[in-house]
C-alpha cells in the first residue's frame, strides 16, 4: 500500500527567526527523503479556510493570528513566533491535515500529514510552545463530522500536548494517550489527570531506557482501548523523543515508532490511523522517525 504524504508549501514559508529550534528545515528534509522513498508519495493539499478552524478556535483568535501574520509578524507569546507567512502556513496545514483525515475515512487506507507549525500546544484562544492550531483536535473533529465517532488520539512528542488535553478532556467521544517527559515543559500531563475518564497521561523522567518507554505507551494504549474501540487513529506524531534531541531526553530510535504503528494497526484493524508530525528538532532525526512511521503505515 502506497502511503500518501499531504502537506502544503505554504508550511515551508513560516519562520520564527534563524536562532529558534522550529525551522522550516524539520519539514524540508522529510520532504526531501520522502520524495526517494518508495512506498510513499507526496500530496500538494489545498489550503484551508478559517471557517474549517471555527470547530475548535474562536474567531477573534483566527484573527489575531491573521492580522499579526499580516503586520509581518510578531511574538504571539513568549516562544511562539509568527511571520508574514505564518498565517498562510497555519490555513495550509489544515487543508493538509483536512485532506489526510478524509482520505483515511474515505477507506483509501493510513495517511500522513506532514506540517509545522506544530499544533499540541494550542489551547483555543491561546498559542503557545511554538504552536497556532491544534493540528490535532481540528482532525479529530473533522473525523466526527465525517461520521467516526469515536477518535482515539495518541501524542509521542516528548512534550505534553496541553492544548490537546484541554480541549478534550471534558468530552468521553475522544480519547487521548499521552507519553511525555516529566518534569518537562510545558509542567502538565500527571498521571492523575483523567478528564471525563478518557485521558491516560504516561509521565517519565529522562535518560531511561527505550524499551521502557515503549512498554508504559503500549500498556496506556491497551487501558485506552479495552472495551472502546476507535472509529479513527490520529497519532500527534513527534519526534523529538528520539536519543540526541537538543529538547528532550528520551532514548527512542525510529525502529521504536514502526514497532508502534505496526502494533496500533494489530490492535485497532478498523480504524485508519493518521499520523501528524509535531515536534523533533533534529531534522535528519525528525526525517528517519516520520519515514520509520509511515513505513509501517504502508
Amino acid at each position: 500500500m502506497v502511503v500518501p504524504i499531504f502537506t502544503h508549501l505554504d508550511c515551508l514559508r513560516h519562520d520564527p527567526g534563524s536562532s529558534h529550534p522550529e525551522t522550516p528545515a524539520r519539514l524540508e528534509v522529510l520532504l526531501d527523503r520522502a520524495r526517494a522513498q518508495s512506498g510513499v508519495k507526496l500530496v500538494e493539499a489545498s489550503a484551508a479556510s478559517r471557517e474549517a478552524l471555527l470547530p475548535v478556535h474562536p474567531d477573534s483568535y483566527l484573527r489575531t493570528l491573521e492580522s499579526m501574520s499580516a503586520r509581518g509578524g510578531g511574538v504571539l507569546f513568549l516562544d511562539t513566533v509568527l511571520n508574514g507567512a505564518s498565517w498562510k502556513a497555519a490555513l495550509g496545514a489544515t487543508g493538509a491535515v483536512l485532506a489526510a483525515v478524509d482520505h483515511a475515512h474515505e477507506g483509501l487506507g493510513h495517511a500522513f500529514a506532514a506540517v509545522r507549525p506544530p499544533g499540541h500546544h494550542a489551547l483555543a484562544g491561546k498559542g503557545m510552545g511554538f504552536c497556532l492550531v491544534n493540528n490535532v483536535v481540528v482532525a479529530a473533529r473533522h473525523a466526527q463530522r465525517a461520521g467516526r465517532a469515536r477518535v482515539l488520539i495518541i501524542d509521542w512528542d516528548v512534550h505534553h500536548g496541553n492544548g490537546t488535553q484541554a480541549l478534550m478532556e471534558t468530552d468521553p467521544s475522544l480519547r487521548y494517550v499521552s507519553l511525555h517527559q516529566h518534569p518537562w515543559y510545558p509542567g502538565t500531563g500527571m498521571a492523575d489527570e483523567r478528564g471525563a475518564g478518557n485521558v491516560f497521561n504516561v509521565p517519565r523522567g529522562p535518560g531511561r531506557s527505550a524499551s521502557l518507554y515503549v512498554a508504559d505507551l503500549w500498556t496506556a494504549i491497551v487501558a485506552a482501548t479495552t472495551d472502546w474501540n476507535p472509529d479513527m487513529v490520529l497519532v500527534s506524531a513527534g519526534f523529538d523523543a528520539m536519543t540526541g534531541d537538543p529538547l528532550g531526553g528520551f532514548t527512542l530510535e525510529p525502529s521504536h515508532y514502526a514497532d508502534l504503528t505496526l502494533r496500533l494497526r494489530e490492535r485497532c484493524p478498523r480504524a485508519p490511523i493518521v499520523g501528524l508530525l509535531e515536534g523533533g528538532y533534529t531534522p535528519s532525526r525528525v526525517a528517519e522517525g516520520a519515514l520509520a512511521h509511515i513505513g509501517a503505515l504502508a
